[in-house]
């Protein structure tokens, strides 16, 4: 059951506002207000299950700190907290998806006032520059996810292919024989719709040497190796009928059941899609996702959600013993294994990785250290992700410089007016 502070309570917290607590005085109890996204897609496997547990083990050994949980569905969560920010109830901790926008508005503790130093350390690498914004992080990383190439075994051995394609020659070339030899496949599914087209345009232009932005956080859309990169998938894939016949008209959703029901012979993917074809009865494979120059680096987009510490309540030290609580590797791994997500700490990712449990994540695991991540620093990334969904599907069905260089125009005049300019 959803919990929520009775009017009289909040009417007593805006009286001692002042005090930084919800009680009758410094010294009593303390009530964090935690807001998080649901996980689980029906009742029984609701996340408000695991975090009322981890509040009730917490509230036994600190007394003098109550948690107040209220879990929102993905749909609602972001809007839900926008209004009880501007209402006057801002909670004190939000696990969501994105942060720079709470940033921009200056709500948000630095990671290090809520962290301590063993907990900070524990945060993986990538994960903690993906928090930042201007070299401070802000974002704390709670549960992440990685992509991997997939292919059909079975559709691979029917087309006489030994391997996976590590390089994007190789792919087109197995992509032809399926084409040839297996009627009624569809080589490679390349979704560029509006459910997910910024991921599967990252892992493409990382792979062809480019990326959506530079190493200093600026868009580089229309760049020569991304218009190579989209040239590349019009000449190869689009043209050619190896894929799709408009991936700008196909959401990941689509891509990942077609593979599933063995109708797409290859892919990128996340670990979403492993119970997927598990349970499709796929005899599947993963591999790194195929490179434009066999030399070059293996590079892989790495997707995080997020925990923000909110300074409206002046409740700094209380959010700190909470957060150091739940990001103890009894805690963070409870949670990824119930919904098969993957870590953000090291010692859960080294868990994961030698428990022998997760075989079928290892690949994901494995490329977790060396992810790359959206500019989600930006504060106008959403802005620029929405417009790249809708339209980046374009610069595989037309000429790919006009279409990226619109959408680098977008994406400037979008940073311009976050940053007031």
């Amino acid at each position: 059951m959803k919990s929520r502070l009775s009017a009289a309570l909040a009417s007593s917290a805006l009286l001692l506002s002042g005090c930084g607590v919800l009680g009758i005085g410094s010294d009593g109890p303390v009530t964090l207000k935690l807001v998080a996204a649901d996980y689980g897609d029906n009742p029984t496997n609701s996340s408000q299950h695991y975090w009322d547990d981890l509040a009730r083990r917490f509230q036994a050994d600190h007394p003098k700190i109550r948690i107040d949980v209220q879990v929102i569905n993905w749909t609602d969560i972001d809007k839900r907290v926008a209004e009880m920010v501007k209402n006057g109830h801002t909670p004190d901790l939000v696990q969501t998806g994105g942060y720079a926008d709470q940033v921009a508005a200056d709500r948000l503790y630095e990671a290090s006032e809520v962290l301590s130093m063993d907990t900070e350390a524990n945060l993986l690498d990538a994960f903690s520059r993906a928090g930042q914004v201007m070299g401070t992080q802000y974002g704390i990383p709670f549960v992440s996810s990685s992509r991997t190439f997939f292919y059909n075994k079975a559709i691979f051995a029917k087309a006489g292919i030994a391997q996976p394609p590590a390089t994007w020659s190789e792919l087109k070339a197995d992509a032809a024989l399926i084409k040839a030899k297996v009627p009624g496949v569809i080589p490679y599914g390349l979704p560029l719709g509006p459910e997910e087209a910024q991921a599967e345009s990252m892992m493409w232009t990382m792979s062809g040497g480019g990326g959506l932005t530079d190493d200093a956080g600026l868009y580089t859309l229309d760049s020569q190796a991304n218009e190579d990169t989209f040239g590349w998938l019009k000449a190869n894939l689009v043209d050619t009928r190896l894929t799709y016949p408009d991936p700008g008209t196909v959401g990941r959703a689509t891509a990942f059941d077609d593979f599933a029901k063995g109708r797409v012979a290859m892919l990128n993917g996340h670990p979403a899609l492993v119970q997927k074809a598990t349970g499709g009865h796929i005899d599947y494979g993963t591999a790194q996702i195929p490179r434009k120059d066999p030399q070059a680096k293996n590079r892989t987009l790495g997707v995080a959600d997020w925990m923000l510490a909110f300074k409206a309540n002046n409740h700094r030290s209380q959010i700190r013993e909470f957060l150091n609580f739940a990001y103890t590797k009894e805690n963070t791994l409870a949670f990824d294994e119930q919904y098969n997500l993957l870590p953000v700490t090291q010692d859960t990712l080294e868990d994961m990785t030698n428990s022998g449990k997760h075989p079928d994540l290892k690949p994901f695991l494995d490329a977790l250290p060396a992810a790359n991540f959206y500019p989600l620093g930006d504060p106008a990334w959403d802005t620029v992700s929405g417009k790249v969904k809708t339209d980046i599907g374009k610069a595989v069905t037309s000429d790919p410089a006009p279409v990226l260089g619109e959408l680098q125009q977008f994406a400037e005049d979008a940073s311009k007016r976050q940053r007031g300019l």
